[in-house]
């Protein structure tokens, strides 16, 4: 589509913005909500819990770089839609394959570009992140407005269900496998399996709607919940396989989505942001450590919890291990028991990211650790009876 072609930009408080078409062809509808990065478009576009999300870039020139093939987060774009200020004409890296602006559209992503990004992300930060429609069909704004205003909400998604894998899939450990883990797909990036691999750790994916049996099948050393679009509220599945699996006493890492499920499957709530963390430079304190670590968030839901004081929960004593610098939103939770060993823990944060801040990649240490200080799952009774016997010495 010629990038000269017209397209129209409405929030759902009536805010317009006109520009030019980007991308594919058509309308779309999404959250609005912007992204701070300077780079990594491409990890971004491709992060599933981008689903249903309009994303607005604040870096004011995008695809420079173009796309390749090789730091996709996943196997397609998950973005609702695209605003970026200028789109690059050319494509300079070596590694790039083809344009952005071709890849948008061969995958129908609607974008708008040519746009103050500017103005439309201190409206965002002002008014909160809303619903917008993005069009390049429709030239009246009241018409798309009434559009964008009957289109569905993020509070109270359930959405894990649609970026899942279909059928569960193995990441072998690169050398010697240390250990099993299950890991619940709720949207997970590429590079998370790829972490745990270069620490000996064999990574068993399985769908969003996995059941406890599902996962003792693979008579795992730990359980892994992933990032994942949605409002957690509304997930009620994940919550219940989580507490069931505390209550067996695996040993539980969660990221981002996985920490908001981890937060209410101990009883405690979550709340919408206003605008929420989308970028690669947030401040957070490990409280465990009291470094300081610079991280990538991409999360509009959060856990409220207690800074300063631990709440007992049927399972140990939960507390805030990480909190954000900016504004001291819970960034952490760990579960200990009542003797002070480290049964779970999870960060609201992306230690996985990729074209992103690498100072938490630590974590995924902390959960070798952690399971090789808890009793593998055959020695606790947790493996299916009949089950998986002839693998035993393979854990």
């Amino acid at each position: 589509m010629p990038r000269h072609a017209p397209a129209l930009l409405v929030l759902e408080d009536g805010r317009t913005f006109r520009g030019a078409a980007f991308g594919a062809e058509g309308e779309t509808f999404g959250e609005a909500v912007f992204a701070t990065g300077m780079t990594g478009y491409q990890e971004t576009l491709t992060d599933p819990s981008y689903h249903r999300q309009v994303v607005v870039m604040t870096a004011p020139h995008v695809g420079n770089t173009g796309l390749n093939d090789e730091d996709p987060e996943s196997s397609r774009i998950w973005v609702a839609g695209y605003v970026v200020r200028e789109s690059s004409r050319v494509s300079s890296s070596w590694r790039a394959r083809r344009p952005l602006a071709e890849e948008l559209a061969r995958q129908g992503v609607v974008g708008i570009c040519e746009i103050d990004t500017r103005a439309l992300t201190r409206h965002l930060r002002e008014r909160g992140a809303m619903r917008v429609g993005i069009s390049s069909t429709e030239t009246d704004p009241a018409a798309l407005l009434d559009r964008v205003r009957s289109s569905e909400e993020m509070l109270g998604a359930d959405l894990s269900g649609e970026v899942s894998t279909a059928e569960p899939y193995v990441v072998p450990a690169v050398g010697e496998r240390r250990f099993t883990v299950a890991a619940v797909d709720l949207g997970i990036k590429a590079n998370t399996p790829r972490m745990l691999a270069q620490r000996g750790i064999e990574t068993h994916v399985l769908p969003a709607s996995s059941t406890l049996a599902d996962v003792l099948a693979m008579a795992p050393d730990g359980l892994f919940f992933s990032n994942g679009p949605g409002d957690p509220a509304a997930t009620t599945g994940q919550v219940e396989l989580l507490r069931a699996a505390l209550s067996h006493g695996l040993p539980y890492f969660g990221i981002c989505f996985g920490n908001q499920l981890f937060g209410r499957a101990l009883g405690l709530d979550t709340y919408k942001l206003a605008y929420g963390h989308r970028g690669i430079n947030q401040p957070v304190l490990d409280r465990t450590t009291g470094r300081v670590e610079v991280t990538a968030h991409n999360h509009g839901f959060a856990v409220r919890a207690p800074l300063d004081a631990a709440t007992s929960t049927p399972y140990g004593r939960v507390s805030v291990s990480h909190v954000c610098l900016n504004d001291d939103v819970v960034e952490g939770l760990e579960l200990r028991d009542d003797d002070g060993r480290l049964r779970a823990f999870s960060v609201q944060y992306h230690p996985e990211a990729a074209a992103g801040p690498h100072d938490a990649a630590y974590l995924f240490d902390r959960f070798g650790d952690l399971m090789a200080a808890c009793p593998r799952v055959g020695e606790v009774g947790l493996r299916p009876s009949g089950d998986h016997d002839d693998e035993s010495g393979d854990l």
